[in-house]
């Protein structure tokens, strides 16, 4: 069982920039894909940003590409992601989630993932 905690939303003005961050526990936490997704009002949980385990790979959505970054502490049980240039359109819940799987397919797809946190709040204003 993998427990995820997201930590560091907020408010923030367009333009500016927060750093999100997800403790996750267990000891095969290194051998997990981690994502992030977010799900803004009235809308569909969207894809954000993916890390293989090994943090050699990542992927991001259109959207956020050149302006956040995931990145990832094995020793620290942490994925981090580094959102700069917000814009109000970034408003939602972020959550992170796990992969167990080890596999790096389809890592876009919400079902792909077994393990979810409780989200934190981003806001942006304009």
């Amino acid at each position: 069982q993998v427990q995820l905690v997201e930590s560091g939303g907020g408010l923030v003005q367009a333009g500016g920039s927060l750093r999100l961050s997800c403790a996750a526990s267990g000891r095969t936490f290194s051998s997990y894909t981690m994502g992030w997704f977010r799900r803004a009002p009235g809308k569909e949980h969207e894809f954000v940003a993916v890390i293989h385990w090994s943090a050699g790979s990542t992927y991001y959505a259109d959207s956020v590409k050149g302006r956040f970054t995931i990145s990832r502490d094995n020793a620290k049980n942490t994925v981090y992601l580094q959102m700069n240039s917000l814009k109000p359109e970034d408003t939602a819940v972020y959550y992170c989630a796990a992969d167990s799987s080890g596999l790096w397919v389809r890592v876009t797809a919400r079902a792909r993932y077994d393990y979810w946190g409780q989200g934190t709040q981003v806001t942006v204003s304009s």
